[in-house]
This record gives C-alpha cells, structure tokens and sequence, in this order.
C-alpha cells in the first residue's frame, strides 16, 4: 500500500511540477490570468501530493476565494479495491461538529431561550456534580473543568472492543462525573469533549427536540448541506471515503458515532464545509452580538486559541478561524478568514492511534507527523499565496 501511494505521488508530482514549470514560463511570456490560476492549481496539487506522501491513503482540498473555487485531490478514497479520493467523498469531521453545535447554542442565545450564563443545574439538574457553578459560556469555551470522558481507562476499554456499541449521551456524562474535576469552573481553560455533550442535552432540554432534529432545521437545511449528517448509525451513507488506522492498516470507517456525539459526530464533504464556515463567519447564522461571543479567546495553546466554538489558528500571513477534528482514520482542517469569503478545506483519510486519553480526548487520532507537516504548509500555501 505505502509503495503504491509514494508511486502514486511521485507520477503526480512530477505532472504538477511539469505543468508549474509550464504555467510559469507562460506568465514569464505574458500569459493571461487563466494561465496563473493554472500554475496556482499546480502548486496546490503538488502541495497536496505531499500531503499523501507523508503516509496517508488519500487527501482533498477545497480552496475558495470569492467566486473562485478549487478542488483536488490525491490518493485513494478506498483501498479495496483501490478508488482515486473523490472531491466530494463525505468524512467523518468529528470536533468540526463543535462549531456546528455552539452554532445552535447561540442561537438559541439570541433567541433568548438560552443564556450564556446559565448554569447546567438550571437546564439539567442533578446530572452534573457543581453544576450551579458552571455555565454554558464555560461549556462552549471549555473552561468548566469537567474531566473528559476519553481519560477513563475503562471506557477506553469498553470502546475499543466493542466499536458498535451505542453510548447514551447520559452515561458517557456520568463516565465524567465520576471522577473529580480537572479545575475549579472557570479558573483555567482545558480542551474536554464532555463539555459539548452536556451542551448537547441542554440544547434538548431548551428545546424539546433532539440535538439531530435542531441541527438540521437550523443549519444543515437552511445552508442546503446535502451531503452532512449528524450520524447515529456505524456506517458512512452515500459515496464516502474509507478511514485507516495506519501501521498496522485497518480500515475503521465503522463506528459507533454515540462515542463523540455532540463533540464529533458529524459526517460531511469539503464543499459544505466551507458552505457552512463562509455563512457563519460572514454573518449569516447568527446576530452579531452572538458571532462576537463566539469570536471572544477563551484560552489558548502554543498552536491555537480558542472561543466558543471556534479555533483561532495563527498563519505566515494572519489568523484563520475555523475549526479542525480528528476521529480514527480521519482528520479535518476547516479554516478561513474572519469574514467568511476565503476558505481552506482539507481532509485526509489515515491517522495514528496516539491515545485517547491524551489532554485533548479523541484529539489523540492525528495523521502521521511528516503528512501532519504537509497539511500545515498545505494550509498556508493555500490561504497565503
């Protein structure tokens, strides 16, 4: 498989390199905007190409600035048989989903049937220990301190042997709260999945409609996002691409999505993200009192800063605002300008096991380091030049 990928790569390097070489003496020559825009989209496939050499199966991208839009890929989509990566193959997006639910939540903010204020114990009592002391606003910036569930061994366990099985958003919050909490509500930021599920029950309690129900009637419908869903079942609908854990290969596409819910459990393509990124970022989803809560730095890491929902990630050339996520065998970078109107989209379909009871939970799940460094220059190149 790795010999076949790194063939695969090297024939398509050289075609992109072959034709930027082209497009470039073309410009030299005086060469009309057409023939940049080609040698723009050789070098984003060239930078693509190198994505898949860094050890995953396959990658897409989408780049859109304005009215222009690029789509590539590279590699394969499934292995057997062996299907090139198509443009719109669906993948799992997992913590992408966070921006979808802290979406709603605002909202329902605006709507003044929430309040970032509002304490869990108000919404669901009795479900979370100290839950008088944290709020929603804590929830979506992850600064309540509740200890995420992918920190417990046992439920590490259990997952892993049996991936079909269904978890209800109740036990994987009462996994939580069975330890004590990281810290005390609101005195420290710290990255746990288990925020977005108690979020997602206090959106069913607000509303009396399930979490599905309510993303769907809100976003996926209104932006016309034909190919995301809020997943319940194992299996992937609809043309998609294959998830692999690498070294050793297994295909992991079937899973359970109830092991991320409210924190990961979306499935969608390159185009409705950016559909999505570009209608929330310019505006179109929610107030501008809520998009500027949303945009409001909770806490930050060396590599990125965090609001309600939202990653802040800094680039060559200024901040994108986005959101990325990682699931077994798939991970997604999802970033764009403050103002919605430029987007970068790319997702690969091969990631290591790193642990899921790292800091960051499932955010264990993460391409190989040298494909992980090709997607970040894949990032800039993309959104800087």
């Amino acid at each position: 498989m790795q010999t076949r990928i790194h063939i695969t790569y090297a024939v398509s390097s050289l075609l992109a390199t072959l034709a930027l070489t082209a497009a470039v003496a073309g410009a030299a020559a005086g060469t009309s905007a057409p023939g940049r825009a080609a040698a723009r989209d050789a070098t984003l496939q060239l930078a693509l190409d190198r994505v898949v050499a860094g050890g995953v199966p396959g990658a897409a991208l989408l780049v859109r600035d304005g009215g222009r839009t690029i789509r590539l890929t590279s590699g394969f989509g499934n292995l057997k048989p062996r299907t090139p990566m198509r443009a719109n193959d669906r993948f799992r997006v997992g913590s992408v989903t966070k921006a979808f639910v802290a979406t709603v939540v605002l909202q329902l903010v605006g709507e003044r049937k929430l309040a970032l204020g509002d304490t869990v114990a108000r919404w669901l009592p009795g479900v979370v220990p100290n839950g008088k002391r944290i709020t929603v606003r804590q929830l979506l910036g992850h600064r309540s301190g509740l200890f995420d569930y992918g920190g417990d061994a046992h439920f590490v366990e259990a997952a892993y042997r049996n991936p079909l099985r269904d978890w209800s958003p109740r036990k994987i919050v009462a996994i939580a709260v069975s330890h004590p909490p990281a810290f005390a509500p609101g005195t420290r930021w710290g990255y746990a999945n288990t925020n977005y599920y108690v979020l997602g029950l206090i959106v069913e309690a607000a509303t009396g409609r399930p979490l599905a129900a309510e993303l769907r009637r809100r976003i996926f419908e209104p932006l016309h996002l034909r190919a995301t869903s809020f997943d319940s079942g194992p299996r992937i609908a609809g043309h998609h691409a294959h998830g692999y854990f690498l070294s050793p290969l297994e295909d992991v596409s079937v899973g359970s999505p109830s092991v991320v819910w409210a924190a990961g459990a979306l499935v969608s393509n390159a185009e409705d993200l950016a559909r999505f990124f570009t209608a929330l970022l310019g505006g179109h989803l929610l107030a501008p009192a809520e998009l500027r809560s949303m945009e409001t730095i909770a806490g930050s890491t060396p590599l990125f800063s965090y609001g309600l929902g939202l990653e802040k990630v800094p680039t060559s050339c200024g901040a994108v605002w986005g959101h990325t996520g990682a699931m077994p065998g798939y991970s997604t970078n999802a970033l764009g300008s403050k103002d919605g109107r430029r987007q970068v989209v790319v997702l690969v379909n091969g990631t290591h096991a790193l642990g899921a009871a790292s800091s960051n939970g499932f955010r264990g799940f993460g391409p190989p380091d040298r494909a992980g460094r090709a997607i970040d220059r894949l990032v800039e190149t993309a959104y800087c030049r």
